[in-house]
């Protein structure tokens, strides 16, 4: 993708080209993205401050990492992870967020490995396919995030999500997909799928479940925002598994 490195700074983000690693974390809150750079990366420096979604470049055990947030949503989420295939050349994208579970046994606190996404959005219609794509994980990354979870003794479940565009619903059947074996609902993962793919780069979605569609059971603002730390030290161990 060198045609691209004299287009950046881009419109929505202001680091030069070479100031954001091939490894990118991307939570969806910019004070996610501030408290992980701050927490686990060394030497971080802010890269990116336009709209205030923080982005901040360091290293995690001496391999370079940049923790850029990526807003809600699949159109925010499409925009920041298309210029950072596209024109900052980033290899890996790493999603870092939170999921309502719809399984008894998925619990709140769990990690979620998307294997695939699920999507009621019509984000793939751009594609001008004669079907439906079905948006999936990098095994890489994956298979990466599965040993670094299992090392790490952290309790996961590696199968689908659903990537929705609405978190409030005017008919309540989201756990109609509960039938078709989807573990949890969330808002990015299939964009961030689907920029992959047409890039050919890599990506998955960590998710951290933070309240449990069938329970009632939550968990708090500040809870989501400063800790959650298994999915975070998963993700950044794949980026180390990832550049070995």
């Amino acid at each position: 993708m060198g045609e691209h490195k004299t287009t950046t700074p881009t419109p929505h983000i202001a680091a030069k080209f070479g100031e954001i690693a091939k490894t990118v974390l991307m939570p969806g809150d910019p004070l996610r993205s501030k408290m992980i750079a701050e927490t686990f990366l060394s030497d971080a420096k802010l890269v990116n401050n336009v709209r205030g979604v923080q982005g901040y470049t360091g290293t995690y055990k001496g391999v370079p990492v940049t923790v850029m947030a990526s807003g809600m949503g699949m159109p925010s989420m499409g925009i920041y992870s298309y210029e950072l295939f596209n024109f900052y050349d980033v290899d890996n994208i790493i999603r870092v967020g939170t999921a309502g579970s719809f399984h008894r046994d998925v619990r709140v606190r769990d990690v979620v490995l998307a294997e695939g996404a699920c999507t009621d959005s019509n984000y793939a219609a751009q594609y001008a396919l004669p079907g439906t794509f079905a948006p999936v994980a990098s095994y890489r990354l994956l298979s990466a995030a599965v040993g670094a979870a299992d090392e790490l003794g952290v309790r996961y479940h590696v199968g689908n999500v659903v990537s929705s565009d609405r978190f409030y619903n005017d008919v309540e059947n989201s756990l109609d997909w509960a039938k078709m074996g989807v573990l949890a609902v969330e808002m990015e993962a299939a964009a961030l799928y689907m920029n992959a793919a047409r890039a050919e780069k890599h990506a998955l979605a960590v998710c951290t479940v933070s309240d449990h569609l069938v329970t009632g059971e939550d968990t708090t603002v500040e809870e989501r925002q400063n800790s959650f730390t298994s999915m975070m030290k998963i993700a950044l161990e794949t980026a180390v598994r990832v550049s070995e």
